[in-house]
């Protein structure tokens, strides 16, 4: 966006907080390490070599019905092999690439999963949790309205506010503990993500299109705006309330819900378009996820369905439990503090805080890893330490905020129950390192960047391929920041090749990527914890594969018929 718009002041502090992640994410170091991404001389085998460890993660967890930690473990052993030998990658770089996806897969990751379950459990154990159920279901008892309510709008809230798996173990928690299976909980926060997950994080996964300096004059405005054609216009954050309450309820469901159904769908839709249109993608998952969690609260005041409908249906629903406004309010006061946290963390003025000449730059401690020099890169890969910063201390001062406030829960309470927290999260959070590992290896050794060039290559039906690049790039990364700053250069430049818009290919990447986000190794080891289901990850992928792929499927072709229109 440029200044000249009247938007100066946001422009610059964006900018702030882009730099910041990009430094915080490692983007300045996601460059691949190796001479070439086609040792073979030939870029289609070179490709397809490099796909190799997708393919045989998936089949570990669909096929093999491995454990995730074991299907982790087995493909990085075989990405080395790959990564080494073949494109070149020394073996010191390679150590160091294992080194920085486990202390990655620490933090930020594992600090925000471990504390979000923390502070669940706090809940739970000071009886607010039951206040917030009985809350819920005063809105509604029937499971399909309690769904837009959790797992679409609040989920989406949090992916805007927060994101980095935040949301996904936030309501995962949230739908189990109201009465749904774990795994059918975490399937469907991962299904309902797909509308939130192009503009989470305050938008950075869109606005960091901004320091790429891509051809074509791409920026992240124009992206914002190309994106909504896709996301809100096709309606597919207008189709996943739909297609959340038929995969629980089929159509019969979708008819008895219709009225509320529509209420969240426009809501979020519309305001969400307005949005990126006209403000760019900061609030685009702030304001509509808010704002229609609050439309279905009060239409529900005039409307239910007239039949309740529970998943368990043998389960008779229990009565509704009314509590005082203070009550509520005070129950429902740990997240409404971790919402004003999390903002004030993701806010562009306190992460310029910890730039290099922020005023808290003190506080950040960079570590060069020996013996990771690149002569191509002509720099070591640096792992970057900052404690404070983290979203992950932003949940942690949420929790010390509640236990003070707390009548029934102590710090020696907090400790016995992050003790247990820690004995069900530490494989999972290993299952996680592993696959950042995998991550890094085939960013380093240049695996990604030749399925890359191998699917630019496909010339003037490069289009309806383009968001694959990005499904791509998310189910390797986990991150559609990382995904966006890997791959929107090439799609940037293959749009100017075949005269094409860059900012429609760079959107399908975005918004392909999102795809991905349901499937990625990641998001299902997050999920997975999240509900105490670690182990039934090959379970929760078979679950949520045919969504990713449906949605990938209709991406692909949209924006196949949009580059013949743009």
């Amino acid at each position: 966006r440029s200044p000249s718009r009247g938007l100066g002041d946001v422009y610059k502090r964006q900018m702030l907080l882009v730099k910041f992640i990009e430094n915080f994410l490692g983007k300045k170091s996601q460059n691949m390490l190796v001479q070439t991404f086609n040792p073979f001389g030939n870029l289609i085998l070179s490709s397809l070599v490099a796909a190799i460890p997708i393919i045989l993660f998936l089949l570990c967890l669909t096929v093999f019905k491995m454990k995730g930690i074991y299907a982790a473990i087995t493909t990085l052993v075989v990405t080395l092999l790959i990564a080494i030998p073949f494109f070149k990658l020394p073996v010191g770089i390679a150590s160091g690439a294992v080194v920085e996806g486990f202390f990655q897969g620490v933090i930020p990751i594992g600090y925000i999963v471990m504390m979000a379950v923390l502070l669940y459990k706090i809940t739970l154990e000071s009886g607010q949790f039951s206040t917030i159920q009985d809350s819920i279901t005063s809105i509604s008892q029937d499971q399909r309205i309690q769904l837009l309510l959790i797992g679409f709008s609040f989920n989406a809230f949090l992916e805007g506010a927060a994101g980095f798996g935040v949301p996904i173990a936030i309501c995962a928690l949230l739908l189990s503990q109201l009465g749904f299976k774990p795994l059918q909980a975490a399937m469907l926060c991962l299904v309902a993500n797909a509308a939130s997950g192009a503009f989470g994080a305050i938008g950075i996964p869109v606005g960091v299109v901004d320091t790429l300096h891509l051809p074509g004059n791409v920026t992240a405005m124009g992206v914002s705006q190309t994106a909504t054609l896709t996301l809100a216009i096709i309606n597919i954050n207008f189709f996943i309330p739909f297609l959340l309450i038929f995969i629980i309820d089929g159509f019969q469901g979708i008819k008895e819900t219709l009225p509320s159904i529509l209420v969240v769908s426009v809501t979020y839709t519309v305001l969400q378009a307005l949005l990126t249109v006209f403000n760019g993608p900061e609030l685009a998952d702030i304001i509509p996820p808010l704002a229609s969690m609050l439309a279905l609260a009060l239409f529900s005041k005039k409307f239910q369905p007239k039949h309740i409908f529970r998943i368990q249906k043998d389960v008779e629903p229990e009565p509704v439990k009314h509590h005082k406004g203070k009550e509520i309010l005070y129950a429902w006061s740990p997240f409404v503090i971790l919402t004003i946290i999390v903002m004030i963390w993701s806010s562009p003025s306190f992460k310029g805080l910890f730039l290099p000449k922020g005023k808290l730059s003190s506080l950040v401690f960079n570590f060069n890893l020996p013996g990771t020099f690149s002569d191509i890169a002509h720099k070591p890969i640096v792992l970057s330490l900052n404690i404070i910063g983290q979203t992950g201390t932003a949940i942690l001062l949420t929790i010390v905020i509640t236990i003070l406030m707390s009548k029934k829960v102590n710090f020696g309470d907090a400790g016995r129950l992050f003790g247990v927290t820690f004995k069900e999260l530490w494989l999972p959070v290993l299952t996680i390192c592993f696959i950042l590992a995998i991550s890094k290896i085939t960013t380093y050794g240049g695996l990604s960047s030749a399925m890359g060039q191998g699917i630019s290559k496909a010339g003037s039906v490069f289009p309806i391929l383009s968001p694959i690049l990005g499904w791509i790039g998310v189910f390797m990364t986990g991150s559609v920041v990382n995904n966006n700053s890997l791959f929107a250069p090439i799609q940037a430049s293959v749009a100017q090749q075949i005269g094409t818009s860059g900012s429609l290919l760079v959107a399908s990447n975005t918004v392909g990527g999102v795809a991905a986000k349901l499937i990625s190794p990641q998001s299902i080891a997050i999920a997975t914890a999240a509900v105490k289901e670690v182990g039934k990850e090959s379970e929760l992928l078979k679950m949520t594969l045919r969504y990713s792929i449906g949605l990938l499927v209709f991406v692909c072709l949209w924006t196949f018929i949009l580059s013949l229109l743009l």
